[in-house]
């Protein structure tokens, strides 16, 4: 899917990692919420509440999810799982788009 309708967007930015990610929330009218964002190249480690499924639209990034001893290679048109209540780490290797939809 390469738009998202009837969505509410809240303006206000989620800026981390001195503004190297940023995303918009988009809250749709079922109540769920995925935000669209934009990492640039570095190391980052994000923490969840929710299950989240991360699409990358475009780029390219390692993932190093919960549990796992190895390095997954990530590119756009792919996605990856991270369970709820959980850490993990990503290196962004190029400029990268993504989607994240928190799963309840």
């Amino acid at each position: 899917m390469s738009e998202f309708s009837n969505v509410t967007v809240i303006k206000k930015a989620n800026v981390y990692f001195g503004g190297n990610v940023s995303s918009r929330t988009l809250q749709f009218a079922d109540g769920s919420l995925k935000t669209l964002g934009f990492m640039l190249p570095g190391e980052y480690v994000f923490n969840t509440a929710d299950k989240e499924l991360m699409e990358i639209l475009d780029g390219d990034l390692d993932v190093l999810l919960p549990g796992a001893d190895t390095w997954q290679s990530i590119k756009a048109g792919e996605a990856f799982d991270v369970p709820a209540n959980a850490q993990f780490t990503v290196k962004i290797k190029a400029p990268t788009d993504y989607c994240c939809s928190f799963l309840k």
